[in-house]
């Protein structure tokens, strides 16, 4: 499925997302107010103090003009605008206007740029780069060039940084307070799908309780529920194939007694033998049937289970080959556990000759494979050997192999903790089978 471009930059977490549809808003806000500030009042401020100043140097120009020659005239008017126009202001007689600085210009240098070309008559040069505080304006004028220092913050209003700050300040506060606020309404979420996924796993979770926001509370009430009727319906379906075992091994038990006072004879040993038979298949299908719900998990070793696991295996003249990367402990229903690698192992021996069990830890999962030797199984009938007395020997002789449920309940083990079993080619050419269990 091909994703959006856009997609793949969005947060994949419900936190996230929440927290990107509280604070996009807030920045786009803050955007749109400082547009605003700075096209609106900024600008209009800054304009009117370089119209101010643009002023004060033109009433300085009309005072050195009145003066016309009179160099005593002309320095008490440039006294004067160092005095009470706070300008640090000379005439430079005979001078030529510098030349401007290229580069790149800022908006405080274009505008009182272009309020003195709209106030003064004279050629002039802005230099918003004179110093730190302050800013240089050079007129031409008949007599010489008249140079202005004037100090920046006469332009620049405080109430930008005031703005900025309450701005910058106001919005970390709200993103704080809508992190805290939504962690918290996530928090119930995540343990939810913890409980969920450990219930899933075959652990329990009677500590788990609702809490949160009242769609969550009501989530979490609905798992609970779906727990408890899980767990009713597992244990009334023990209680009846219990009762079901009484009920079928008594009639068996009277047949067998039967068949032993009969003699013996071909007709006798065919009957003794489908009896044993049709014991076999109901002791394997109420094994399947009750399965290993009511074990409890407990903190196991893989290496320590397969080592004796495989030694049970040789003890029955097989010939296992064992291997595990690295100690790896998981809870596991041990003995249900136990059962499902046996049967893997038992199903392999009784087909090859050889067989190798290598186990470690693999993608936050521990993978156990079993390999064998032997000729494998189709890739069609993969499937179905899963299936509940399914054989692929269909002649159903005992001799040949069981009852058809090893593999079943194999598998039905490993997804009761949250992992799957699955079988395809072995590099020794026969078949493997591969466990994966999350950690």
């Amino acid at each position: 499925m091909v994703r959006h471009p856009i997609k793949r930059f969005l947060p994949l977490s419900l936190l996230g997302r929440s927290l990107l549809i509280i604070i996009v808003p807030l920045v786009l806000l803050q955007v749109v107010s400082a547009i605003i500030f700075f096209e609106r009042h900024w600008t209009n401020v800054t304009r009117r103090a370089a119209d101010s100043l643009t002023g004060e140097i033109a009433t300085v120009i009309r005072m050195l003009n009145r003066a016309g020659d009179d160099a005593t005239e002309a320095r008490w008017a440039l006294h004067l605008a160092r005095q009470n126009m706070d300008l640090r202001i000379t005439l430079e007689p005979g001078t030529e206007l510098p030349r401007p600085l290229r580069g790149p210009r800022s908006t405080l240098e274009r505008l009182l740029e272009q309020s003195l070309d709209n106030g003064l008559a004279y050629p002039l040069v802005v230099d918003s780069r004179a110093g730190e505080r302050d800013l240089a304006v050079d007129v031409e004028l008949p007599r010489g060039v008249l140079h202005v220092l004037a100090q920046r913050e006469r332009l620049v209003t405080s109430t930008t940084y005031i703005f900025i700050m309450w701005m910058v300040g106001a919005s970390l506060v709200l993103a704080t307070i809508a992190i805290m606020f939504m962690r918290n309404q996530v928090r119930p979420i995540k343990r939810l799908a913890r409980a969920a996924d450990a219930f899933g796993k075959g652990r329990d979770v009677v500590t788990f309780r609702p809490s949160g926001a009242t769609e969550v509370r009501q989530a979490s009430a609905a798992f609970i529920a779906m727990r408890d009727r899980i767990r009713r319906q597992l244990q009334q379906r023990t209680d009846m194939l219990s009762g079901v075992s009484h009920d079928l091994r008594t009639p068996l038990t009277r047949m067998k007694l039967q068949l032993a006072m009969l003699g013996d004879g071909p007709e006798i040993d065919e009957l003794k033998s489908d009896v044993t038979e049709m014991e076999r298949m109901i002791e394997g299908y109420l094994t399947f049937a009750r399965g290993e719900g009511t074990e409890a998990p407990v903190a196991t070793e893989i290496g320590a289970l397969l080592t004796e696991v495989a030694r049970g295996a040789r003890r029955n003249g097989a010939v296992v080959d064992l291997h595990v990367e690295q100690p790896v402990t998981l809870p596991l229903r041990r003995e249900a556990f136990k059962r499902s690698i046996s049967n893997i192992l038992i199903n392999a021996a009784r087909y090859a000759h050889h067989v190798a069990v290598r186990a470690g830890e693999h993608r936050g999962a521990v993978e156990i494979t079993i390999d064998d030797d032997g000729p494998g199984v189709p890739p069609e009938k993969r499937e179905e050997v899963f299936r509940p007395f399914y054989r692929i020997d269909g002649s159903r002789n005992p001799d040949t192999g069981g009852t058809g449920l090893g593999l079943t309940i194999a598998r039905d083990i490993v997804r009761g903790h949250g992992g799957d079993l699955t079988l395809e080619d072995a590099p020794t050419g026969g078949l493997r089978a591969r466990i994966r269990v999350p950690l």
